[in-house]
């Protein structure tokens, strides 16, 4: 459940839960964080696909811990939509709610009767959000969409690692992040609208625009150079399109992060009068010769000593961290990002709060996911109240 103590702006809605992985459950979450009521209908076999998807063979109380993480705070409704009764029920549930989001291929939901022109007709009032890999058209729309295939065919895994390296995706699930935020914007633009209105509306997203949508920077870049494909930097790679000395660095002791500063400056900062000699524009024609001189120098002295002469002169750069070093670093400690949830029967884990502050408040959620089909029964009987 949302925080009960805070006067959360989506308190009092409703919103039903389809989806499964991802994309969907985290706009689901992030609404919940808001303080929505959040139900998953789930499967009465085996529920949600991600309470068996194993990471890190991490679990909680039988189901993967990660399932947890973006499912903390919702309610679980189990029902058969094959079954005529079930279906019926949900139904009722669905002329009861706000929002519903689903992330099924195109076409599921529509078969079984709860595609948006169904739904619309039950509940005008509704938001319908619809979360697919590649839209609803298109050769690629029954395509599994998966965050790492959407990587690899947008284009994205070839904007990371060095010009030496094949393809380099991220290493956490970047676009069904990104697509849950699109969604939630789409949402509450739509509830808004409907308080005017009174009208629900349609919000579709998907995966491979949100990857277009993410890239933006460079893929204009690209769309007005002819098309070309983004020659990555030999040295430290950070973004194709930045010049020189934009990047991560070799120290003696580590690694650091050294953005956008001009050549004369880096120059004299390094004590390097064979930068000294490259005019600004060949920051980028000369991109990789630049980027190895500075390297060499870089990998001489210790991280602290560079950021003691870069920061006092105005360069933005900063030690590149690992984990243990990022949650041991005061920042860290400042933003108090980590909050520990529970299982009905006490069970515990840590993870992530949500990282919006509301009037000056951090949003916590101390419940876990529900236990498969916890609410069935409570959220069923409640409909004739609503």
């Amino acid at each position: 459940m949302p925080d009960t103590t805070l006067d959360l702006p989506l308190r009092g809605l409703r919103v039903l839960d389809f989806a499964q992985f991802l994309a969907g459950p985290v706009a689901a979450l992030r609404l919940c964080d808001l303080g929505a009521e959040v139900i998953k209908i789930e499967r009465p076999q085996g529920g949600d696909l991600c309470r068996s998807m194993i990471v890190n063979n991490q679990k909680l109380e039988g189901d993967s811990l990660v399932f947890h993480t973006f499912n903390r705070g919702k309610k679980s409704v189990a029902a058969d939509l094959k079954q005529p009764a079930d279906l019926a029920k949900v139904r009722a549930l669905v002329a009861s709610a706000d929002v519903m989001i689903h992330n099924f291929r195109p076409g599921v939901m529509e078969r079984i009767g709860l595609g948006y022109p169904e739904v619309r007709a039950l509940n005008p009032r509704l938001v319908y959000g619809a979360v697919s890999g590649y839209g609803t058209t298109g050769p690629l729309r029954d395509k599994p969409g998966q965050d790492l295939l959407v990587q690899s065919l947008s284009g994205i895994a070839w904007l990371n690692g060095n010009a030496g390296d094949g393809p380099v995706p991220t290493g956490f699930a970047m676009l069904d992040v990104a697509t849950a935020g699109n969604l939630v914007q789409g949402i509450l633009a739509c509830l808004v609208r409907r308080s005017i209105s009174g009208t629900g509306g349609l919000v579709e997203v998907d995966l491979m625009s949100s990857a277009i949508d993410m890239t933006f920077e460079q893929f204009t870049c690209f769309l007005n150079d002819n098309e070309q494909q983004p020659r990555r930097h030999e040295i430290g790679n950070a973004n194709p399109y930045q010049p020189a000395p934009y990047g991560l660095y070799r120290a003696s002791d580590g690694f650091f992060a050294f953005a956008m500063t001009p050549l004369a400056t880096v120059a004299r900062l390094l004590d390097a009068p064979e930068i000294a000699g490259f005019a600004q524009s060949e920051a980028f024609s000369r991109c990789d010769e630049i980027k190895a001189i500075v390297a060499r120098i870089c990998a001489k002295q210790p991280v602290q000593h560079w950021l003691d002469i870069l920061e006092p002169a105005g360069i933005w750069c900063a030690p590149v961290l690992d984990w243990p070093g990022f949650v041991a670093s005061e920042g860290f400690a400042a933003l108090d990002p980590v909050q520990t949830i529970r299982t009905g029967s006490g069970a515990e884990a840590r993870t992530t709060r949500c990282p919006i502050r509301l009037d000056g408040q951090i949003l916590r959620g101390p419940d876990a996911a529900p236990a498969l089909g916890a609410d069935t029964a409570m959220i069923f009987a409640g409909l004739a109240d609503r």
